[in-house]
């Protein structure tokens, strides 16, 4: 099974393929898009980019992506709309302010679009910033998030949407969850239609949903949580990988260092995980996380590597080895034996070996054949 995406990234193997997320709220520097311009051909404007300087995330994202247009114009450049928290970020959403427009009498019908609490009545909302949940069997809803997602993806000058939380926050009516999962589906193809052929649909932690991989043609392992870098975790990921490229699909394999042992260790000791730290840890890590992916990497595979999703959590932190040449795989990976967790895999001019169970990896440059 394969899939036609009219504008998708120019994937290479010269050197290692990057994918990267961001954003700010004021402007980019024109310096810090020259920066991230030479390490990608493949980004996402995050969710709040702009809000302090344009004062909409859609205002943010068409900036953003000019921006960068104007340096790479065959650059694949996604903006971001969740599709469970209701952030008032792009101009239609602001009626979901929690602070004072969804309350305003002529938005009430905004109201039926979010989730309300089975014991107080009362919109439920996330404890820390009160973002409201949108509840994805309204279908009034429904027609709503999609035509917002037309009108975005259009106006911003983008080649398409990355979608975060797939869930629809099943747990919350566990007797309708398969309802839930078949609304959820349906608004992601619903979305891809209206956006038309040649825009690219990137779902989050998504692929392993039969319905929803059929619709998304890329796919991001987010590892938003430690146990999911386990070894176990990761050789699912690899084979997950190979499926999504064999149906002619993109992953993108996200590296979050705040979610590594050391950082783990460092956080429940009750330190603080600073910019500068997790910059540090970054490139003690790098050599492992790499070798991790290139393990399992295949075409039209992308690496995004970091700590967080600001700017200034890792998209501007210089990264040599992603830019050293790499060269087309020559094989699979081979395992050590059936029982390790060390495998090994050649490229044309990279040797590769990782242990998980040590989580320790090695890129050897320049010893490919």
């Amino acid at each position: 099974m394969s899939t036609h995406i009219a504008m998708r990234p120019p994937f290479s193997w010269a050197t290692t393929p990057v994918y990267q997320m961001f954003a700010d709220y004021v402007q980019f520097k024109d310096e810090d898009v020259r920066t991230i311009a030479e390490t990608t051909d493949f980004l996402c404007v995050e969710k709040k980019h702009g809000l302090h300087d344009l004062g909409s995330a859609d205002a943010g994202a068409k900036h953003a992506i000019a921006q960068f247009k104007a340096l790479k114009p065959d650059m694949t450049c996604l903006v971001y709309l969740n599709s469970a928290f209701a952030y008032p970020f792009i101009q239609r959403a602001k009626v979901f302010d929690n602070k004072g427009a969804i309350h305003e009498p002529e938005n009430a019908r905004y109201k039926a679009f979010l989730l309300t609490d089975p014991e107080t009545g009362e919109l439920a909302y996330r404890e820390g910033d009160h973002v409201h949940y949108f509840d994805v069997l309204n279908p009034e809803f429904r027609a709503w998030w999609v035509d917002a997602v037309a009108e975005f993806v259009r106006d911003s000058g983008g080649n398409g949407l990355f979608v975060d939380q797939m869930h629809g926050f099943s747990w919350l009516r566990e007797e309708r969850k398969d309802d839930v999962a078949d609304a959820q589906a349906l608004m992601m193809r619903m979305a891809k239609e209206a956006m038309g052929p040649d825009k690219m649909l990137l779902l989050n932690n998504a692929a392993h949903i039969p319905e929803l991989f059929e619709a998304g043609d890329a796919f991001m392992f987010e590892h938003y949580q430690p146990h999911l870098l386990s070894k176990e975790g990761i050789v699912s990921d690899w084979a997950l990988m190979k499926q999504i490229a064999d149906a002619g699909k993109i992953s993108v394999w996200r590296i979050g260092v705040e979610q590594d042992q050391a950082a783990v260790a460092r956080r429940e000791s009750g330190q603080k995980l600073t910019n500068e730290y997790l910059a540090s840890l970054s490139r003690e890590r790098i050599a492992y996380y790499l070798a991790a992916f290139l393990i399992g990497a295949q075409e039209n595979s992308y690496l995004q590597y970091g700590w967080g999703w600001d700017l200034c959590t890792g998209p501007l932190c210089p990264q040599p080895e992603l830019q050293r040449p790499l060269g087309k795989p020559l094989g699979e990976a081979v395992r050590k034996s059936p029982e390790s967790w060390v495998f090994h895999r050649q490229f044309e001019h990279v040797d590769v070996t990782v242990d998980l169970e040590a989580r320790e990896g090695h890129v050897a440059f320049g010893t490919g054949r």
